[in-house]
């Protein structure tokens, strides 16, 4: 079949709620600072009552979502495979999608809620998230579309996706049809409890993998070391490519057999949220888009640079301007 989408991405659908507040605001309700938890409606609710004096920020999200808007921002063929709830909320994110011209695979489940991320920002520019996956938590392979993984030239999975026996068994479907129909698998590992709790499930989807996304905690939460170079080299043995990011670090990306150190692009950081996510969607963009390898990690690093210099995780500069910048960047 004619591979006429670049990307497919399967995860979950998050309208992002953000929130910008103080430590003093912050420090009252007991939460991990930097951390994502999976909460009931009714905490999610409290928390947001909590802050009515604030004004949230709203938009569509998800992990992997981010990195396919990143993707289709960028000027690449993109879709995603999640489902909704019947409300507002699944009406807004499936809106925004439209938009901006990404094919959105997502059935409306009835008499449902479409999943929510509180994100809390603080001053240092980290983000506490916490996650009421409403319907989400429903998504199973019943949900999958066989066409668009074989019309893919890459299937690009989140890690989120495999906490919940239907998303993993989804997942795990995805890869089989993707290796079937001549489709490259990228798996994101998204945090270090997913590899921690389900590790299991990460080594099946790993079995058929091209390629992994991780952050340098995630790599040593998985390899079970403690130095992110050591962790970096187990990952060369376990999959084709991989790409670590290191926040102002810059990245080791692996890819086929040559090491690459990326470097981190300076900024004044503001918002982390999403940056990993807009690394990702940068270095897909360019290796499906005739880039060099080294091209589409400078591409990923720069973009991830704006991103955490701004609130949200929706890129706010021109990408086409971001795309120019990086290759005269890489001429001098």
């Amino acid at each position: 079949m004619n591979k006429d989408l670049h990307i497919c991405g399967i995860g979950h659908a998050l309208v992002d709620i953000e929130f910008t507040i103080n430590e003093q605001q912050f420090a009252p309700l007991g939460l991990k600072k930097g951390s994502m938890a999976l909460v009931s409606p009714q905490e999610q609710s409290a928390t947001i009552t909590s802050l009515q004096a604030h004004h949230p920020h709203r938009s569509s999200g998800g992990s992997a979502a981010n990195t396919i808007i990143a993707i289709g921002q960028f000027g690449g063929k993109a879709a995603y495979k999640t489902i909704l709830g019947n409300d507002d909320m699944g009406l807004f994110y499936a809106d925004e999608f439209r938009q901006l011209s990404i094919h959105l695979e997502a059935e409306i489940i009835p008499n449902s809620i479409t999943g929510t991320c509180l994100v809390l920002i603080t001053p240092d520019a980290e983000r506490t998230m916490l996650t009421d996956l409403g319907v989400n938590s429903s998504y199973n392979k019943d949900h999958l579309v066989i066409e668009t993984i074989s019309r893919s030239e890459w299937l690009y999975a989140e890690g989120y996706r495999i906490t919940e026996s239907g998303g993993a068994a989804a997942v795990l479907e995805a890869v089989k049809i993707a290796k079937q129909h001549d489709t490259k698998i990228a798996f994101t590992f998204s945090d270090t409890f997913v590899v921690e709790v389900f590790k299991d499930r990460v080594l099946e989807i790993l079995h058929y993998t091209d390629m992994i996304f991780c952050n340098a905690a995630e790599a040593c939460a998985f390899s079970e070391m403690y130095n992110e170079q050591d962790a970096f080299e187990y990952l060369k043995t376990v999959c084709t490519h991989v790409v670590m990011t290191r926040g102002n670090q810059g990245a080791y990306i692996h890819y086929d057999g040559k090491d690459i150190s990326i470097p981190a692009y300076p900024t004044i950081p503001i918002d982390t949220t999403g940056a990993g996510d807009m690394f990702a969607g940068g270095f897909l963009y360019g290796i499906t888009n005739g880039y060099t390898v080294e091209h589409a990690g400078h591409l990923g690093s720069y973009a991830a640079s704006k991103i955490v210099s701004q609130y949200g995780a929706r890129l706010k500069s021109s990408a086409s301007d971001i795309k120019k910048e990086v290759f005269s960047l890489l001429q001098h």
